[in-house]
């Protein structure tokens, strides 16, 4: 289960109209116990970019950081994990 502290959600602007529906970038902290492979002492943050179209949401793709150094992981998270950030991002979405 992910364990969230804190997160910021912003629409990203399309100002050419080519892509149908509106993106959002999410910028996610978790927090990840020290025995979880995943653990870093720099922090482990989510970085998401989420579709909305028509009503439906959807994550378009994720990518997982160091928080303080913003260095990519070279980590998945497993597919409930992914369920779980994608029904987060759908509940979280900013006002449009």
């Amino acid at each position: 289960m992910l364990e969230i502290s804190n997160y910021t959600a912003e629409q990203i602007r399309d100002p050419f109209g080519i892509i149908a529906g509106n993106r959002y970038e999410f910028m996610i902290n978790l927090v990840v116990p020290e025995e979880d492979e995943l653990y870093s002492e720099n922090g482990v943050s989510v970085r998401v970019i989420v579709k909305e179209n028509d009503g439906e949401v959807s994550v378009v793709t994720y990518d997982l950081i160091e928080t303080t150094t913003q260095k990519l992981l070279e980590f998945d998270l497993e597919d409930e994990e992914e369920e779980e950030l994608a029904a987060f991002c759908k509940e979280h979405m900013p006002e449009r």
